[in-house]
């Protein structure tokens, strides 16, 4: 079968915090991860941990943003019309917001949440 989409690997898994700051405290000092990425998004924080040495990341993200796994892909464009031609269900389009990769959700056919995102 012919290669249909971008993706790269699971860039990281989404989960939702109630205090960020006292779950990174968590996961740095009781679970002996590293912190990835840590910066303003929305009205919290975007924060990437991972065990030492590993590829993907559990980002801890404030109520509101979906959870679920993000895959990384080298075309967020090309993936969603790829997947909507081959009958996926895909968000109507690719969203595109300032000093953010372009990305898109997509459901499994259990309606699992899956989101690619550009350059993860």
């Amino acid at each position: 079968m012919p290669e249909t989409t971008q993706i790269t690997g699971v860039a990281n898994i989404a989960v939702p915090v109630t205090d960020q700051d006292r779950a990174l405290e968590f996961y740095l000092g009781t679970l002996g991860f590293e912190k990835r990425r840590d910066f303003p998004f929305g009205d919290g924080r975007w924060i990437e941990v991972a065990p030492p040495g590993a590829v993907t990341t559990i980002a801890l993200v404030p109520a509101g943003i979906p959870a679920g796994i993000r895959l990384g892909t080298r075309d967020a464009g090309g993936d969603h019309a790829a997947l909507l031609a081959r009958g996926a269900d895909a968000d109507p389009e690719v969203l595109e917001l300032p000093d953010a990769p372009a990305m898109f959700g997509l459901r499994d056919p259990d309606g699992n949440s899956l989101i690619l995102v550009e350059g993860a």
